[in-house]
């Protein structure tokens, strides 16, 4: 049985939907209800996922492995194109994810408010810029994946979401708005999304 750690609105709710695509039973633990979550993740991040007495951590690392170890459709079976995907997750994960973590740590850590307001906005264009790369690696295809979303665009599917929570202006194009639309509508994703209503 698998048991996911996860805080509402955070970067685990992209393993859930991930569990969901791939029809797994699991138990969602909401680290907002723990005192001792460092027992189980020393830096105290989600998502974290349990199985049996085997503790897994980083989200990148937790999706890679449930997509080597099930049958699914989100991870490419031929060499070039299971890299290209892997690169996209890591894309995801280690460029996408930290540039929006800056506005967290900006809003968190700076008081005063035009150093922090000019502070946010050179994240965001940052972010934008990001985007850009986005829109234009779905010039030819309706998502990172091809023609169904992948790993990827589900993770930036949930990271998209966290520009709302700061003043800052976060552009998508229309592409990169259409693929979001339609990851966001798939039902494992309204399936996560429900957990964080729960």
């Amino acid at each position: 049985m698998y048991s996911l750690y996860h805080s509402t609105g955070a970067c685990s709710l992209a393993t859930l939907t991930i569990l969901n695509e791939l029809a797994i039973p699991v138990k969602v633990i909401n680290v907002n209800s723990l005192t001792d979550f460092d027992t189980v993740n020393p830096v105290a991040s989600v998502p974290a996922l349990t199985i049996d007495d085997q503790v897994l951590t980083e989200g990148a690392a937790i999706v890679l492995y449930l997509l080597k170890k099930h049958d699914n459709d989100l991870l490419p079976s031929e060499p070039q194109a299971r890299q290209q995907a892997i690169e996209h997750i890591m894309f995801a994960n280690a460029t996408m994810h930290p540039a929006y973590s800056k506005l967290f740590f900006i809003n968190q850590h700076i008081s005063n408010e035009d150093a922090k307001q000019q502070a946010l906005d050179a994240a965001a264009a940052h972010i934008n810029k990001l985007w850009q790369v986005v829109e234009d690696k779905l010039s030819q295809q309706q998502y990172l994946g091809g023609d169904q979303p992948s790993a990827a665009d589900i993770m930036l599917a949930v990271y998209s979401s966290w520009g709302a929570y700061f003043p800052v202006a976060i552009n998508f194009g229309e592409r990169t708005t259409n693929m979001l639309l339609e990851t966001r509508s798939r039902s494992s994703f309204r399936m996560a999304l429900a957990s964080d209503d729960a």
